[in-house]
């Protein structure tokens, strides 16, 4: 009786005789939006199903006490994470870029299950973040795991990544076209007919997937009644500078609180001051709680108080200033604290947050045009949908996937210019304050970012240890030039010699060109040592902080062709010119195949 791995094995050699690549890459993309489909799916209605709870039980009653709920969310995906997972699933984009540069885009099979946990205990008790990046961290992570079942390459692997980042994306905005953009923008695919058919596919299978399980239901119950007028062009190219300042704001904030929250060691310290700062933040500000959708909602359809909610400044909500003065504030808390959420433990998202703090923004700029005294008047829907796309072009630096994005999820095609008008500010205004985005600083850092240069791609999918070379005999600098001959000339087919000391610390190296001259002079084998030829590297290669692009530019600076590698302070290897462009032309071939 045949075992399950011969199994296995009879069906894949089933699949290469009479499947092609290219069809088997059609089904795959079908199955893995469907997959997406579901875990957008699942996370969603678990965490409405916590949030209704609470809703019926806390929020809704005389006594209501929401703004406790998080830090008892957080405190349960601390006790999940230290007991049971024994490790926290991180934030999903950084993470999923990262396995795609440096791991093959092999991502860990935890990761599947990890973000259906604790995504539904952190937003469905509060957590001021999102579920689309726990949806994509999971869907990510089921297409790697079953491309390696498969014995999918990398370059298709990959690919199928982003169909399931686009599924999730589909499914839970039911934006196809959207989610398509968003892959090819963040992940820096191609957009050749072989990259787009499969995105396409997987997205269209998700929608449906959404649809049949969810029927005809939106997240934003909105439909454009006041269409562009050219007279409020100024005034949207006003919101695009506003919205690219306010991203600016976004990442910042989100860098500085992660900083200062890094500086605690103990998880525990940080759920502690995160949880408590969280439920402040709810007292004074109730729409912090959650996602926002209802928030975003009442905006649209004008229901300011409702928006607003229940708050110390309700006697006061008659006055048009105090409601811009608490809609401002939301703007500027919404930042704060999704990243405390995230700083204390929780796991989210932040393409909803930022969605949030768009429309707060955007519905400011309306109110503050139409009470200024001067006659002109916006309508203050459009804003508040146009907002959004503000915040997200400039915080994701992804001005497309806001343009489209917005335009499907509310039916806002009618507003296509403006949208184009503030996405396009609000990109350029950030890209020119800040360098990196809060998805790439940290792989910029570690030389693990993905772009659409090519040659940098490149560079960045090779591995360093792919071209170091260890076969070079060492030499000690007291060995005399006859042991050097002996012990190492005579025994290497290599002209170059790394000297080294007893505890392997790099010193320097040897040149056969060097000791041509005296190599025959037998007289200085026993009065001359190594120490005497020994000269230093043009450059040094740093295991542990060069990055292959960093490599490439020591050697096109030195002119050298062979360069020492240190690794943990000790002599490693060399690198070859030869090696590196060669192996630089195959990765090449691969990436662009």
């Amino acid at each position: 009786m045949p075992t399950k791995s011969n199994f296995f094995k009879s069906i894949l050699i089933w699949r290469y005789k009479y499947i092609s690549e290219r069809n088997f890459l059609f089904l795959l993309s079908i199955v893995i939006g469907l997959l997406a489909g579901l875990i957008s799916v699942f996370i969603k209605n678990i965490t409405f199903a916590i949030e209704a709870i609470f809703e019926k039980g806390i929020i809704l009653s005389e006594n209501s006490i929401y703004f406790i709920l998080p830090i008892v969310g957080l405190f349960l995906v601390y006790l999940f994470v230290k007991y049971i997972s024994k490790k926290p699933s991180g934030h999903a984009i950084p993470s999923i870029l990262f396995a795609l540069s440096k791991r093959d885009g092999i991502i860990n099979k935890r990761n599947i299950y990890l973000p259906l946990i604790t995504a539904p205990l952190t937003v469905g008790f509060g957590g001021s973040v999102g579920l689309l990046g726990p949806a994509i961290a999971s869907a990510s992570a089921l297409s790697s795991n079953l491309s390696r079942l498969l014995h999918i390459d990398r370059k298709t692997r990959s690919l199928l990544i982003a169909c399931a980042a686009a599924g999730a994306i589909a499914s839970i905005f039911k934006s196809p076209i959207a989610a398509i953009i968003f892959a090819i923008e963040v992940f820096s695919l191609d957009l050749t007919f072989a990259s787009l058919l499969p995105l396409l596919i997987a997205s269209v299978s998700s929608v449906i997937t959404s649809y049949f399980f969810l029927g005809d239901s939106v997240l934003f119950d909105f439909n454009v009644t006041d269409k562009f007028a050219i007279r409020d062009t100024l005034f949207y190219i006003l919101l695009g500078v506003g919205t690219g300042f306010a991203s600016i704001y976004f990442s910042k904030i989100y860098f500085g609180i992660t900083s200062f929250f890094n500086r605690f060691k103990s998880a525990r310290h940080r759920l502690i001051i995160g949880g408590l700062a969280i439920g402040i933040m709810l007292f004074f500000i109730p729409p912090l709680y959650g996602e926002g959708f209802g928030f975003i909602n009442n905006l649209m359809l004008g229901n300011d108080l409702d928006a607003i909610g229940s708050s110390l400044f309700d006697d006061y909500l008659d006055n048009i200033w105090v409601v811009i003065a608490l809609l401002f504030g939301i703007t500027v808390f919404k930042a704060i604290a999704m990243t405390t959420t995230f700083a204390a433990g929780g796991t989210g998202g932040i393409i909803i947050p930022t969605l949030v703090m768009g429309s707060a923004l955007g519905n400011v700029v309306a109110k503050v045009i139409n009470n200024c005294g001067l006659g002109f008047s916006v309508s203050e829907a459009n804003f508040t949908l146009i907002g959004m796309a503000g915040l997200i072009a400039g915080v994701l630096h992804a001005p497309l996937t806001a343009i489209f994005l917005i335009a499907e999820i509310t039916g806002g095609y009618e507003l296509f210019v403006p949208l184009m008008i503030t996405a396009s500010m609000s990109f350029i205004i950030n890209k020119n304050g800040l360098d990196h985005t809060i998805y790439t600083k940290e792989l910029l850092e570690k030389g693990a970012l993905l772009t659409q240069n090519k040659d940098k791609n490149v560079l960045t999918l090779m591995k360093l240890d792919s071209v170091i070379e260890q076969n070079f005999i060492e030499l000690h600098p007291d060995m005399t030039l006859g042991e050097m001959l002996k012990n190492g000339v005579s025994k290497s087919n290599r002209n170059l010699f790394p000297v080294t000391d007893n505890h392997k610390n790099f010193i320097g190296i040897i040149l056969l060109d060097n000791i041509r001259s005296v190599m025959f002079d037998q007289s200085l084998y026993s009065s001359t040592s190594v120490e005497t030829f020994m000269q230093k590297p043009p450059e040094i290669i740093y295991y542990e902080h060069d990055s292959m692009e960093k490599v490439m530019k020591k050697f096109q600076t030195s002119r050298a062709w062979n360069l020492p590698v240190i690794k943990d302070n000790k002599y490693y290897g060399f690198v070859s010119k030869s090696k590196l462009l060669t192996a630089y032309r195959r990765e090449l071939i691969n990436f662009t195949s």
